[in-house]
């Protein structure tokens, strides 16, 4: 029986839900909590890894130990030696979980994937991979099965329109959408139009294109607006994946791309590809990798409550509009 696994890809709603499916496995929450330990690898010590790992199950046969993103820790050969090391040796008495975002180009040179490959059954891999613009609709239309609902092809082809291949933002407008309609008949294309326009994905690109133009007091405006509708962690994501975007298309307009190379190379619908050439346009790559690599920055600080989110969001929209 594999006592590692390593969950990767870059649907981090996904493996959020997969996590959270480990954590079922104990059926006394009071116990759960006991022998559950939750470690962010860019901010973990030596000895948090050890004691999480190495203490014996209170009233459970199993610790279980989630260990997030190694690879923004073991970034050199030889802390990486010992972090595989440690984890071959670890007891039976630990279920160790790490997951890390990988997007499917990284995975066949990744070190972790190519370690895990070779300490099978020992190790177990699980991939959660985004789905192309063009199967969104079909996903959505099974997310509200799952959520105990329907959608019907389209409003589920609206949808996706709006959210792109944002599963997590997907999954949050069916729920409200699924309480909308009470879970008594079918979401239609108005209901979407209805519930979702404050929080869809145009909005979002109303908020970069406000940035991209330093217009502070419009991306402001913005901003609130999104977060009095929104989840500041779902916004978050959204704005994420945006200037993710926004990276990628720039380097297919460096290379003398288009709108159209930009919506076959990364899978999106051509509406969000348009969206984002334009809004790449404005950026150079300097500029762009300047901001996202603030948006870690503010990440990294997020998760160790070093600054709320919706500050963090705040204080980013001042410094770029500047």
């Amino acid at each position: 029986m594999p006592n590692v696994f390593l969950l990767y890809g870059n649907d981090e709603f996904a493996i959020t839900r997969k996590l959270k499916d480990f954590e079922s496995d104990f059926t006394d929450p009071t116990t759960a909590d006991m022998n559950t330990t939750r470690l962010e690898a860019r901010t973990m010590t030596e000895n948090d890894l050890n004691n999480a790992v190495n203490a014996m199950p209170f009233l459970a046969s199993k610790r279980l130990v989630f260990i997030a993103g190694p690879s923004g820790k073991f970034n050199n050969p030889s802390t990486r030696k010992k972090f595989l090391e440690f984890l071959e040796k670890a007891p039976d008495t630990a279920k160790l979980v790490i997951y890390e975002s990988i997007e499917p180009k990284e995975v066949e040179k990744h070190w972790l994937m190519k370690w895990a490959d070779k300490n099978k059954p020992q190790v177990k891999t699980q991939t959660f991979f985004l789905p192309k613009q063009r199967d969104m609709p079909g996903w959505i239309i099974n997310e509200a099965k799952n959520q105990g609902g329907q959608i019907d092809p389209p409003a589920a082809a609206r949808l996706a329109e709006m959210v792109g291949v944002d599963t997590r933002q997907a999954g949050m407008e069916l729920s409200k959408l699924l309480a909308y309609v009470n879970w008594a008949r079918p979401i239609h294309g108005s209901d979407v139009e209805a519930v979702c326009i404050v929080t869809s994905q145009q909005s979002v690109f109303d908020f970069v294109d406000a940035l991209s133009q330093g217009n502070g007091k419009v991306a402001q405006k913005l901003l609130h607006r999104l977060l009095e509708n929104e989840d500041p962690f779902s916004l978050w994501g959204m704005v994420v994946r945006q200037f993710r975007l926004l990276i990628q298309a720039r380097e297919i307009l460096d290379g003398r791309g288009n709108k159209d190379d930009v919506a076959r190379a990364l899978g999106v619908h051509p509406f969000v590809a348009e969206k984002t050439t334009g809004q790449a346009a404005r950026f150079s790559m300097e500029s762009l990798e300047s901001i996202y690599h603030r948006l870690l920055n503010i990440d990294e600080r997020v998760k160790t409550s070093q600054i709320t989110l919706d500050l963090a969001l705040d204080t980013l929209v001042v410094e770029l509009a500047r």
